[in-house]
């Protein structure tokens, strides 16, 4: 796992990851598991071994239908029966096409041929460019990249305006993407207020691609260069809901929003409001008590 990453060190690393990456569509049934855990899939250059990844495992269990407690059970306590299960139910599923996904010699992705492959590196292309546009005004505020996710959380300084007297927001968004079938990409705006250097997320604002959608059906019918323009289109959108998610437009709307509910009264029962959160994110008396003081001079 990566984290406190700058962008040149996440670049750095969705690079190297791609020099070490291996994917393969092949029949499902062409995958077997073996008593040591490891899995073997027969291709047309030979027979790969790799061990798996505990997501990969998940994955597993979940495409064959096995419990995953007894999965987990099986793998920890008898191995060969686990291979017997996995290698039975895998063997019913023949004319399937499966994505096996994996990282330095590892699996770490069992997945429906259906799913479109737009892996993290492909994800910061789109966005630097955009993110470039900001120059001196870019902000980074988090950057990541975890065994399951990439994270991107970016603030534009330069973008900013006042919700009240002294409290300003400046425009940013959050930027996310999953490649195992774990996450779509996801690209929220949020503000980020300099009183107290917390992010307000945008969540009504927020869009995510999925992954799923690839050409599979006839696919021999069409030519590389439509399956690459059709797989281009996918990218550009995701460009433009980035360009989106850090336009003025965007950013003004927002902020109209909340300027326009500063003067909303707060209906109800702020006092069992405040109750019923305190216990919910476990506040105590003494901070229940600032919550509601602070509701009441709002």
């Amino acid at each position: 796992m990566k984290s406190g990453l700058t962008l040149v060190e996440l670049a750095q690393e969705l690079t190297a990851q791609q020099e070490s990456k291996r994917d393969f569509h092949a029949p499902t049934s062409s995958l077997s598991m073996q008593i040591d855990g490891r899995f073997q899939l027969d291709t047309n250059s030979g027979k790969e071994q790799m061990p798996a990844t505990d997501y990969a495992h998940a994955q597993m269990a979940s495409r064959l239908s096995i419990p995953k407690p007894y999965y987990d059970r099986m793998r920890a306590q008898s191995p060969d029966l686990l291979a017997a299960n996995v290698n039975h139910w895998i063997a019913g599923k023949q004319g399937e096409t499966s994505l096996v996904r994996t990282l330095r010699g590892q699996m770490r992705a069992f997945l429906s041929n259906r799913y479109r492959i737009v892996d993290n590196a492909d994800i910061l292309a789109i966005a630097i460019p955009e993110l470039a546009d900001m120059g001196d005004s870019l902000k980074i505020v988090s950057c990541n990249v975890t065994d399951q996710k990439m994270y991107l959380k970016v603030v534009n300084t330069n973008v900013e305006a006042a919700i009240s007297v002294g409290d300003v927001v400046q425009a940013g968004f959050t930027l996310s993407n999953g490649e195992l079938g774990n996450g779509s990409i996801s690209v929220e705006p949020y503000l980020l207020r300099l009183v107290c250097q917390n992010g307000l997320a945008l969540p009504d604002r927020k869009v995510r691609k999925n992954h799923a959608g690839r050409i599979t059906e006839n696919e021999d019918l069409y030519a590389s260069d439509t399956v690459q323009a059709i797989d281009n289109a996918f990218k550009l959108k995701i460009r433009d809901l980035v360009r989106n998610a850090i336009s003025i437009t965007t950013f003004r709307d927002a902020v109209a929003d909340l300027q326009a509910s500063k003067n909303d009264t707060i209906a109800g029962h702020p006092a069992k409001a405040v109750e019923v959160t305190a216990k919910a994110i476990g506040l105590n008396g003494d901070e229940s008590s600032l919550v509601l003081n602070h509701l009441i001079r709002w």
